[in-house]
Parts: structure tokens; C-alpha cells; sequence
């Protein structure tokens, strides 16, 4: 049983399923998934509620934040880091922030002031961490819009800070980064068919999200240009190498950063390079 994260994550989640070779499909207002495999069956719930439907079995396991493990304090295995959001590959922050002209400057200039949060056990224990009394209430949504009117700062999740920028807000520190973690339920973890499922889902997800960043590339190069075609190269092993009909050329593939081959090309090409093909990737596993 599969714990999948409602809302902000879910298309990208699906999305990430998809390249790692199961196919979630869902209708528009159902919490149930169809998922292409006998051995899985799953539910789509809030991430904030991930965490605690994992330690208490429900789920065998899920995906969820960081931030929603320590918040729940959830007892669970965290199998491995997959970091992706519904707009980047990057981690996320929970900041504390303030409107640009408030005078406060550090963490301390809040003692006796409202603070506003969904992280209302986290922003607790940071406060009482460095002895400052706030005031913490819990913040169903809109944090942005809540200061100077409503509380004196919030504490509230950002990946580029954009939206913090739009609402005139001004970081004051960070309090947890986070990105989203795949975790297993104890008892399932201890359970060896289910541990290597577990296992299987981990490496496959892992490995859909390594290709993200990667590409295959390969070409027809003239064997007399070889070695300086492979320094050229940045590959992620060894490219593969193999002879061709005509033996005074030869095939090279390999698979690189998708960010590096608009800067090569041209240097392949001047190198004698032809046939030149670039192709996503599904999955890269190590």
C-alpha cells in the first residue's frame, strides 16, 4: 500500500512514476489510483498526512517532505532522498520572513510577537531552541497576506522566493531545508517481500530522476578523430565504442548532462563527428 502526496506534488509525482515505469492514473476528484501493477495498490492523501498513515501501517510506504517527518515526528524508515517539487529539481526552504520595512532583524527582535505558520510544532521548537517567547498560530493558507496586518512574521516554505519577493516580504533566516523523501512503514521494512518491493520502487525512482538531468548521445566518428572526440566528452563512463561496415570510422555513444551538449556539439562536429543524435532518457541507474 502506497502512500502518494495530494496537491502541489501530485502530477509530478505521476509524472516521476511514469519514467520509472509504472503508469498512475486517477479521475479528477478521486483519492484512489489505478497503478499497472498487481503487487500495488495506493491512495492519495495530503503530504502533511503521509508520515503518520506510514508509522501507524496504513501505508506501507509513501512519499512525503522532510519537513512533514519532523513535524509529525513520524518513527519511520526514510529509504531515500528524491528531490523534485512541481517546478524544479531543488530543495526547498522554510524561512522565516518579515515586510521589508519591519525592523526586525533577527530571529530574537520577535520575543512577545505573533508568528505565523503550518509548521506550527516545528516553529515552536526552533523558537524555544534559542529561548525566545512567540506567540505560533497555525496558518490554514495565504500566509503571505497575514503580516504586518495579522501577525508580525510567518514562517512559510519557498523554493526561489519569488512569491516571498511578490508580497514584499524579506527573509529573516532559514529554519529547515527539506525535499521529498520516500519512507517505509517499520514493520513493512522488516518484511522481506515487501522490503525488496520497497527496494525496487526506491532504485527504479531514483534512477527516473537521474535521467532528468541526462541525455544520450551518439555519432559516426572517423577512428583517426577518436581520442580526441572521447577528451571532448564528458562521459559518464566509458562511451561505448563499435566498429562500423567502413573501418576507417566508428559508432560512440554515451550519455552526458543535458546542459553540456549545446556546447559541444559544434566541438564534435569540427572534429569530424557526424550523424549526430541526441534522445532522452527514462532511467539512469548506477
Amino acid at each position: 500500500m502506497l502512500g502518494l502526496p495530494k496537491g502541489s506534488l501530485e502530477e509530478s509525482t505521476k509524472t516521476l512514476f511514469a519514467k520509472a515505469g509504472w503508469k498512475i492514473t486517477t479521475s479528477s476528484r478521486s483519492y484512489k489510483p489505478a497503478i499497472d501493477d498487481p503487487e500495488l495498490d495506493g491512495r492519495f492523501v495530503r503530504a502533511q498526512e503521509v508520515s503518520r498513515y506510514v508509522e501507524h501501517g496504513f501505508f506501507d510506504c509513501g512519499l512525503t517532505g522532510h519537513d512533514w517527518i519532523q513535524e509529525n515526528e513520524s518513527d519511520v524508515v526514510e529509504v531515500c532522498d528524491l528531490v523534485y517539487s512541481r517546478a524544479s529539481v531543488r530543495k526547498s526552504r522554510w524561512v522565516l520572513a518579515v515586510p521589508e520595512d519591519s525592523p526586525v532583524r533577527t530571529p530574537q527582535d520577535l520575543a512577545g510577537k505573533r508568528v505565523a505558520t503550518e509548521m506550527v510544532n516545528t516553529v515552536k521548537r526552533y523558537f524555544a531552541s534559542l529561548g525566545i517567547p512567540v506567540d505560533v498560530e497555525f496558518s490554514w493558507g495565504a500566509t503571505e497576506v497575514k503580516v504586518p496586518d495579522l501577525v508580525d512574521a510567518i514562517v512559510d516554505i519557498t523554493e526561489t522566493g519569488s512569491s516571498l519577493r511578490a508580497n514584499k516580504l524579506r527573509v529573516v533566516s532559514t529554519l529547515l531545508e527539506t525535499n521529498t523523501k520516500f519512507i517505509a512503514n517499520r514493520r513493512s521494512w522488516e518484511n522481506p517481500a515487501k522490503r525488496r518491493k520497497i527496494e525496487t520502487i526506491a532504485l527504479l525512482l531514483r534512477g527516473a530522476l537521474e535521467a532528468g538531468s541526462k541525455v544520450g548521445l551518439k555519432m559516426n566518428t572517423p577512428r583517426q578523430s577518436l581520442e580526441a572526440i572521447t577528451r571532448t566528452i564528458p562521459a559518464l563512463r566509458n562511451p561505448t565504442v563499435s566498429p562500423l561496415s567502413n573501418p576507417d570510422w566508428v559508432a560512440l555513444e554515451t550519455i552526458i548532462d543535458e546542459s553540456v551538449v549545446r556546447e559541444i556539439i559544434p566541438e564534435l562536429k569540427a572534429l569530424g563527428a557526424e550523424g549526430i543524435v541526441e534522445y532522452p532518457l527514462n532511467k539512469v541507474v548506477y
